[in-house]
């Protein structure tokens, strides 16, 4: 077991095993691309191209303003540098968004882009609309570190971890086709000082894009670093100002980064249980073999961020005959109540994807369930599955659809659990 202090976990993967890839990918053309960075980060690489202190620290500040406030990504349009500067700029850094190989729109209005890195992967992010708030799934890794029997993106080789620049331009790329940036061009007296101020942060009514979900392709916390500091990011009142309460962190379970996460984070925390009993949980979320149901049911009671106002919320996928009984209902209960636990149970109506061998519950079956959980005091709503015509809901992400056969399924498994220890 690794320590909760070691900032480097190691991740199962075939093609690059390296824990922590580097923060910015470097780009043929030499420019560094500025997408993803903190103010401070901002700073540092104007420093290091020159500009003195005072000039890289005013500077920095503006840039962060254009680039997360009003995501504008042509230095050209920053009315309120010189052009000469603007020209400097244009030369050394650019501002990248990810390319889009394909979007799709569901006809439920959920949103599905294939994406494209600037080394040639390929990753997934999702946005699904609902009355009074947006929420946008965005993927962590390209592939998967885990083999989650039941996910469509498990069945993936891990190729790499996504960087910061990768992970905040997702959320930058939505906001562009939502058409939610501020328009007109910003008042000369916008920003005149590189002094902190404690001015207003902007937070525009009727924004489409309210919530975050880190749901998308991979396991977040086996990326922890570029995870955090992507939020950060996109956290940070000056630029995208999305409220940490509006963010949501999914993960398999993977106990020593938890205390992490809510210590240099602090979003809210979702869990993919999926199973009350070892046996079960084994073979469809195989990182319980490492850290076991009451392992990790401890690490969600000593979570610091869990309060009934902040509840843990568990992901349960309702698999016919594997996962659904009335037992395991109760057994749900006792477990829930057994840690003291604030916490929601959503259910998830098991989304169907080529080679799978599971199949979705009954929906008489799933309101059972659901309504055991909810006479022992327990919120247990059931999740209406979106994006399923264009393999955008729950656990069907993957960027390539090939089938695969099911020993090629399990010879991949038993290689990321032996990756996993």
């Amino acid at each position: 077991m690794h320590s909760a202090a070691n900032p480097l976990m190691p991740i199962a993967g075939h093609f690059d095993p390296v824990p922590v890839p580097r923060a910015v990918t470097p780009r043929e053309d030499g420019r560094t691309d500025l997408m993803g960075l903190s103010r401070l980060q901002i700073k540092d690489v104007l420093d290091e191209a020159g500009l003195d202190s005072k000039a890289a620290k005013l500077r920095s500040k503006q840039l962060f303003h254009w680039l997360y406030h009003r995501g504008e990504t042509q230095f050209d349009a920053m009315t309120d540098l010189a052009k000469p500067m603007r020209l400097w700029m244009a030369e050394r850094f650019v501002v990248g968004r990810p390319q889009v190989v394909e979007a799709q729109l569901s006809s439920d209005g959920t949103r599905k882009w294939l994406l494209r890195s600037d080394d040639g992967q390929d990753y997934e992010m999702v946005f699904i609309p609902d009355a009074g708030r947006g929420t946008l799934c965005v993927s962590s890794q390209v592939g998967c570190t885990l083999n989650c029997r039941f996910c469509h993106t498990g069945t993936m080789r891990l190729v790499r971890n996504l960087t910061p620049g990768e992970i905040v331009g997702q959320v930058m790329l939505a906001r562009d086709a939502l058409g939610e940036w501020p328009k007109g061009n910003m008042a000369a007296n916008d920003i005149e000082s590189d002094e902190d101020d404690d001015s207003p942060h902007y937070s525009p009514d009727g924004r489409m894009l309210t919530n975050i979900v880190m749901m998308g392709m991979g396991e977040p916390l086996y990326n922890f670093e570029h995870v955090r500091d992507a939020l950060k990011v996109v956290m940070d009142g000056e630029g995208l100002a999305l409220s940490r309460r509006r963010i949501t962190l999914s993960t398999s379970g993977v106990i020593p980064m938890m205390a992490r996460a809510s210590a240099e984070i602090g979003v809210n925390l979702a869990v993919s249980l999926h199973a009350v009993t070892k046996e079960v949980r084994d073979e469809l979320v195989p990182l319980n073999k490492k850290y076991g149901i009451e392992e990790l049911l401890q690490a969600c009671a000593d979570y610091p961020k869990a309060s009934n106002a902040r509840r843990i919320t568990f992901e349960y996928v309702m698999i016919r005959d594997k996962n659904d009984s009335d037992d395991d209902a109760r057994e749900l209960v006792r477990l829930i109540r057994k840690y003291k636990l604030p916490a929601k149970v959503n259910l998830i109506p098991f989304n169907p994807w080529p080679g799978t061998d599971y199949e979705c519950s009954t929906p008489e079956r799933i309101r059972a369930f659901s309504s055991i959980v909810f006479e022992g005091g327990i919120s247990a709503p059931v999740r209406t599955p979106r994006g399923r015509d264009i393999m955008a809901a729950c656990g069907q992400l993957k960027s390539a659809s090939e089938k695969k056969s099911r020993a090629e399924l399990d010879r991949l498994a038993a290689e990321k659990q032996a990756a996993l220890g």
